[in-house]
């Protein structure tokens, strides 16, 4: 026990924890914790932003790509909202993020009057938006709620929550009991009947598949045993890319698991949401589902499996892969069948100009443990289903959200959070102007970030919609841009032109050893539509 402020209590139980870096903006309800966060700068970075989104969007990124936990740190009201489109990404695509909101005094919570940055009701306001939001009433309470917040973000699905303390309990100081960290993993363990049971389905099986996501990540070495014993394809969901390299013949990406699911009698579905092939590839009835999610609610979407097992994939798997030997049969190899797949998927792919040309530098350039993270933009569509991917983690996208304005402030995290890897961001010009103030933050904080701004002076995936849905009737899509290379040049940072492949190649091989931050615009125009070869549920409903 020791006195301390309400301040101190959160950024020590921060460090207890292991959070070496957080990302936030300062403000008057929150200046005794930013105090604590001086007194304790040699053990947690404090990373200051532009605007409260791109506090969160580098926390999401942190974590994405880390595989840790993302800390912001926030002030209340407008600068908590401003986290919402962050934290609803990390929400949807299971990261945990810690958020650390400041509150008006006190007394004043609730009442009415009128505080500073006081909304209806903030802490009801977030709980639409996370996983779980808790207040410490006083300092002494605060190791107590954190603890509770940080098993609520890890214990089962990891998902992001808001922690938040009024000023003046930041401010006052009591006697602290401070808490060690827990093993915060509470997935059930796994009915082994039930593995039983699919063990047996799958061993049976003719044509087995296996769908993961980045609820697979930590057991990516069960998954490929599991593959490899019934010579299973392995389809994985954006979210989930390299949990088995796509240098092996099982690692198949949607847009080859559409063929492959034709044939296919049993699949086991894991981490993953598996809404296109529920929703949008047909044969319900025809292929046996087998389900592992550590969310019980999840796990029965879009449609209840024949087995479901609620548990984690790093507890589920390993059983698995002990079970299936008993049940298994003797099995030839498809690596011919499943290579053609794959050759054919990426045939069609690369017969899309210009953005074959464009994403065959880009990933030439990265190496291998390099990180790409993509906005929302018709390359990042191109990359997402064409990118060979080698390692977990390696490509980081907002998942189903589909956040325009994520890529460049999460790249920025990630790089924070991966700082000996190459990482490159690439984004349209539309999605970077949400977050372009954060060129001052990655200079001001010297993060050696590559991103590629394909600038098409349009909301292009938007213009392209109206053009071939609604007869080219375009409003509010077309856009006037700055020239991006001289604007990023006015932050102090490096700014490159490129027209072409040719040029982008020349410019990432400058760029990607250069220290400090640099943009690369790249001129593109009208390009072919990848979505065209996607089965996935239409995001506007069906047309009346």
């Amino acid at each position: 026990m020791a006195e301390m402020t309400g301040g101190q209590a959160i950024v020590r139980t921060l460090v207890n924890h292991g959070i070496d870096t957080i990302f936030g903006l300062p403000g008057v309800q929150l200046d005794n914790t930013f105090d604590a966060l001086y007194e304790a700068r040699n053990q947690i970075r404090t990373i200051h932003t532009r605007h409260e989104q791109g506090a969160a969007y580098m926390a999401l990124g942190y974590a994405q790509a880390s595989g840790k936990v993302g800390a912001c740190l926030v002030g209340p009201g407008p600068g908590l909202l401003n986290t919402g489109a962050a934290l609803c990404t990390a929400d949807g695509s299971n990261v945990p993020v810690i958020c650390i909101a400041g509150q008006i005094p006190s007394h004043q919570i609730g009442v009415g009057i009128g505080a500073t940055h006081e909304i209806r009701d903030q802490t009801n306001a977030m709980r639409g938006v996370v996983k779980w939001v808790g207040r410490a009433e006083h300092p002494a309470d605060t190791p107590a709620v954190m603890e509770t917040a940080f098993a609520e973000m890890l214990g089962t699905r990891q998902q992001p929550v808001v922690f938040e303390m009024a000023p003046d309990m930041m401010g006052k100081v009591e006697d602290v009991v401070l808490l060690d960290p827990t093993d915060y993993d509470a997935a059930p363990e796994p009915d082994e009947d039930l593995l039983e049971t699919a063990v047996e389905m799958l061993g049976k099986a003719k044509k087995p598949m296996i769908f993961v996501g980045s609820g697979v990540f930590g057991a990516e070495s069960e998954l490929q045993a599991i593959a490899e014993a019934l010579e299973a394809p392995v389809v994985m969901s954006r979210t989930g890319r390299g949990a088995l390299t796509d240098r092996h013949h099982l690692a198949q990406t949607m847009i080859a698991g559409q063929s492959i699911w034709e044939d296919a009698d049993v699949a086991l579905v894991v981490g993953t949401r598996f809404s296109s092939p529920g929703l949008a590839w047909g044969r319900e009835k025809e292929v046996k589902l087998i389900r592992i999610d550590v969310d019980p609610r999840q796990a029965k979407l879009p449609r209840e499996a024949d087995v479901t097992v609620i548990s984690s994939a790093k507890k589920a798997l390993p059983v698995l892969t002990d079970k299936i030997g008993r049940h298994n049969t003797s099995r030839e190899s498809r690596e011919s069948e499943l290579n053609a797949v794959k050759a054919d998927t990426i045939a069609k792919l690369e017969g899309l100009h210009p953005q074959y040309g464009f994403g065959k530098v880009i990933r030439d350039a990265l190496p291998e443990d390099g990180i790409l993270v993509t906005d929302v933009t018709q390359m990042a569509t191109f990359m997402q289903n064409w990118c060979p991917v080698y390692q977990p983690r390696t490509l980081i996208t907002p998942g189903y959200q589909a956040t325009l304005g994520y890529g460049f402030a999460t790249a920025l995290g990630a790089k924070v959070a991966m700082p000996d890897k190459k990482v490159i961001c690439i984004s349209g010009d539309g999605g970077f102007m949400f977050n372009v103030q954060e060129l001052s933050s990655a200079v001001a904080h010297g993060i050696d970030l590559v991103t590629i701004v394909f600038a098409d002076a349009a909301y292009g995936n938007v213009k392209r919609f109206q053009k071939e849905g609604y007869g080219g009737r375009h409003i509010a899509v077309d856009l006037h841009n700055p020239d991006f290379a001289k604007m990023a040049e006015t932050f102090g940072a490096r700014g490159i032109h490129a027209d072409g492949p040719e040029e982008l190649a020349a410019a990432l091989k400058e760029s990607l050893n250069a220290k400090g931050p640099t943009l690369i615009e790249v001129p593109i125009g009208e390009v072919p539509n990848t979505w065209s070869l996607v089965k996935r549920p239409s995001s506007a409903g069906a047309k009346t």
